[in-house]
């Protein structure tokens, strides 16, 4: 019903930035919610950002002033714009979709800050 799709992950050196892209397809109209999750080697799933239908943005405590969750109507895309990376930042990213009955899930995309 909805596809995501992720681009924009890569290496990069600590204080750098990267900027996320999920690009989304199908019946988009009932979702109710979009985020970015991260999932690093040894944990959990986490959820880093997320956006309402209503456009209202939320974040994870230890990112909060250096990533900026957004999107873009038009283009039917999500991003996670990310700045002073940090090498406890490196993980795959996943971007999610939420409809209250169903959860769709992009491929993710390796992020790795080195030091």
């Amino acid at each position: 019903q909805v596809q995501l799709v992720e681009s924009g992950g890569g290496l990069v050196q600590a204080g750098g930035s990267l900027r996320l892209s999920c690009a989304a397809s199908g019946s988009i109209f009932r979702l109710i919610l979009m985020g970015w999750y991260r999932q690093a080697p040894g944990n959990e799933r986490e959820l880093v950002a997320s956006i309402t239908r209503a456009g209202s943005t939320s974040y994870k405590d230890s990112v909060k002033g250096r990533f900026t969750i957004s999107r873009d109507n038009a283009k039917n895309t999500l991003y996670l714009q990310m700045n002073s990376l940090k090498p406890d930042d490196t993980a795959v990213y996943y971007c999610g979709a939420h409809s209250g009955q169903t959860d769709y899930w992009g491929q993710g995309t390796q992020v790795t800050v080195s030091s």
